[in-house]
């Protein structure tokens, strides 16, 4: 792949995933739920996350939150010279790809983190208000220290576990449980896939060793027999 091909897939994926952030921010109010096509496991759930992909958290407070912005940053950094080495040096187009989704994820919470405290007004729960973006008052938070909008909620399992169930028994069970955005969608995509394929790229590679070996070995045989 050549870097125009990378540039446009990230570019893609970046506007996928703000257009679905946008859109739920400005269309829906805080804890707001849709079922999507009436699937009881399949929901848009609007949640705003200060921390980290998939909802958790990176401590509590500017400084945390200034540290992981940050961290992002030095990781859009270092994820762009990285990308560049790829395509140079020809790395597979699958492991560029993969690599291209995890930059584009990262690049799409990046922003959140930094640019929707300046732009958006606050979703309240207490007052449930559907946000405005660039309120003429200004946004909610200032410059690096916006939040994340999450969004899908697949709570495939939602049951009570069994009373005689040791340490557990009687407590409420969702799988899945975290409320997350199409940002961490394409960071995990990518990840799963690079494990997978690096994982049979060094299977074929030892197979492909082994055919070498027992064929250097064969015309040693044959050369000793002569």
């Amino acid at each position: 792949m050549n870097k125009s091909s990378v540039a446009l897939l990230i570019l893609l994926l970046l506007a996928i995933d703000q257009t679905i952030k946008i859109y739920v921010k400005t269309h829906f109010y805080y804890g707001e739920e849709y079922y999507v096509f009436g699937l009881d496991w399949f929901r848009l759930h609007f949640l705003e996350n200060p921390g980290m992909a998939w909802g958790f958290k990176f401590g509590e407070g500017y400084l945390a939150k200034l540290v992981l912005i940050l961290f992002r940053l030095a990781a859009i950094v270092w994820g762009t010279f990285y990308i560049k080495k790829m395509i140079r040096e020809g790395y597979a187009k699958v492991f560029v790809i993969c690599a291209a989704f995890i930059y584009a994820g990262a690049l799409g919470n990046l922003i959140d983190g930094a640019f929707y405290g300046l732009i958006f007004e606050k979703s309240d729960p207490a007052v449930q208000n559907v946000a405005e973006i660039f309120p003429s008052g200004g946004g909610y938070a200032g410059f690096l220290n916006g939040n994340v909008v999450d969004m899908w909620f697949l709570p495939i399992i939602d049951t009570r576990l069994p009373e005689w169930l040791p340490f557990w028994g009687g407590n409420q069970f969702t799988f899945f449980d975290p409320v997350f955005n199409t940002a961490d969608v394409w960071i995990s995509t990518g990840v799963i896939l690079l494990l997978i394929f690096q994982s049979q790229q060094k299977k074929d590679q030892k197979i492909s060793e082994n055919k070498k070996l027992k064929y250097t070995e064969g015309n040693r045989k044959i050369i000793n027999n002569d």
